[in-house]
């Protein structure tokens, strides 16, 4: 499979998103990073459903200015893209853009993410801004999650 991520804002390619490929019991199949034109490719068998979490890395300088991204119930194909757009950290493009960066943060903490982790998300998680109580709720939750000492 393969596609590209850009800002949604000006829908400019971003460099070393961590793009995370997981079977259904959300064991990771495997993880590639974006090149400076946004690309990736990662070598899945087609016709294979899986979830994909587009993401920052702790350790990367990129790690507090995009909120992630997860699609799931992905069929793998190397003929058509999954591309994908991120919001930027600190920006409010609305209640989906903002309902899709928490399901990103459920799959990291679904997937037991490493502790370094946690202080790029629970920052990032600070900055949005939800549309709903129910939103809210859910992010208040994430946060207590990230930044519970391990």
């Amino acid at each position: 499979m393969f596609g590209q991520v850009r800002a949604v804002s000006d829908q400019s390619p971003i460099f070393m998103i961590k793009v995370s490929v997981y079977r259904s019991d959300l064991s990771e199949i495997d993880h590639v990073f974006t090149d400076e034109e946004g690309r990736y490719s990662v070598a899945i068998a087609a016709g294979e459903t899986v979830t994909v979490r587009f993401d920052t890395h702790h350790s990367l300088t990129n790690a507090r200015d995009w909120q992630p991204s997860v699609v799931a119930n992905v069929i793998t194909s190397d003929e058509t893209p999954l591309d994908r757009s991120l919001l930027p950290t600190g920006q409010d493009y609305g209640a989906a853009g903002n309902m899709d960066a928490l399901n990103g943060y459920v799959i990291a903490a679904a997937v037991q993410e490493v502790e370094e982790y946690a202080p790029t998300a629970a920052y990032r998680l600070s900055m949005l801004k939800q549309h709903s109580l129910v939103l809210s709720s859910l992010q208040q939750r994430l946060l207590d999650h990230f930044s519970e000492p391990a």
